[in-house]
């Protein structure tokens, strides 16, 4: 028979920190393991009271509010230890940078920042369940699964609103670094395009250059140029750097596509000539890596910069290119 955990009703003042937050997440903190239908289920039957009045899903709690957080009945099996804890103790190595307000993470790639179609386990649940005692933990920003590198969590919501309001003003800089087909051109510094993103009816994501998507720019420079075979005129492949000035979905692997230089390992926008490159080279992953970011720390004022060393594959093909 399955245990049965009865808490009790409980009256939260709202921490200043925490002004801002949608009451339906808010209660998620405090409610673990409770299910969102349930959640929901509870706010609009008013068992949740806020100044002792019935709020809806989408209100934003304020700095002293009390909340009245009702006693829930949530079976132990509903919310079961993580099957994955050996993934979880691996990314304390992946801990770049840690203080009070925030934490930079050298995401591996292949982990997923966050659960969600058909995940239950992402980057961001791993650290939660790192920092069982973290109170607030949000991620920042996103990458795609299949890139590694820098990832930014903030470990407070002041720090979340003020690195959000950098990313609006475009204050905060990013850096990628990504192998590409061909030689890419010197004179080519940008690629501005206008993106606009599908979602399939199986859920994936696909986004394509078109003048009624949003206004979308890349800005690139050279790193560095291969040949794979001596016979070869030209470059085959080019390491190049590239800074997003926007952040939309797939936005450099599909700048980079429509360049004429997709990114190799690239499983979704990929060519004929990136998928024999992509073998050619051994890369068994995307070669699109967060190698740095600078922004304003929420703590310090100062301005910061982190950098992400290369996974041990990349690295390695990157070797053996060089003694090409």
């Amino acid at each position: 028979m399955t245990d049965i955990i009865k808490p009790q009703v409980k009256f939260v003042t709202v921490d200043e920190d925490y002004a801002g937050q949608r009451i339906d997440n808010f209660l998620k903190l405090h409610l673990k393991g409770v299910p969102k239908s349930m959640l929901y289920r509870i706010l609009r039957k008013g068992e949740v009271r806020v100044n002792k009045k019935r709020v809806k899903p989408e209100y934003k709690i304020q700095a002293n509010d009390l909340v009245r957080v009702p006693p829930v009945r949530v079976s132990e099996e509903a919310a079961p230890v993580n099957p994955k804890l050996s993934k979880v103790a691996q990314l304390e190595q992946c801990i770049i940078h840690e203080d009070d307000r925030i934490m930079v993470i050298n995401k591996p790639s292949g982990i997923a920042v966050h659960g969600g179609s058909g995940l239950s386990f992402g980057l961001i649940e791993g650290l939660r369940a790192l920092r069982p005692e973290q109170k607030f933990m949000e991620l920042v920003h996103r990458i795609d699964r299949e890139t590694s590198g820098i990832l930014l969590v903030a470990k407070k919501r002041s720090a979340l609103r003020h690195l959000h309001e950098q990313l609006r003003e475009k204050k905060m800089q990013k850096r990628y670094h990504a192998l590409v087909c061909g030689a890419w051109p010197e004179n080519r510094f940008k690629v501005k395009t206008a993106l606009q993103k599908n979602v399939l009816k199986s859920g994936e994501r696909i986004v394509n250059v078109d003048p009624n998507g949003k206004d979308s720019e890349t800005r690139y420079r050279i790193l560095e140029q291969y040949r794979l075979h001596q016979a070869s005129v030209l470059p085959e492949l080019t390491l190049v750097e590239a800074s997003p000035i926007t952040g939309r979905t797939h936005q450099i692997r599909v700048h980079s596509l429509h360049a004429g230089h997709p990114i190799l390992g690239d499983p979704k926008y990929a060519t004929d000539s990136s998928q024999e490159l992509t073998h050619n080279t051994g890369l068994q992953r995307l070669f699109l890596h967060a190698a740095a970011i600078s922004f304003v720390h929420p703590g310090t004022g100062e301005q910061v910069t982190f950098k992400a060393k290369y996974d041990k594959h990349i690295h390695g093909v990157l070797q053996r290119l060089h003694k090409l």
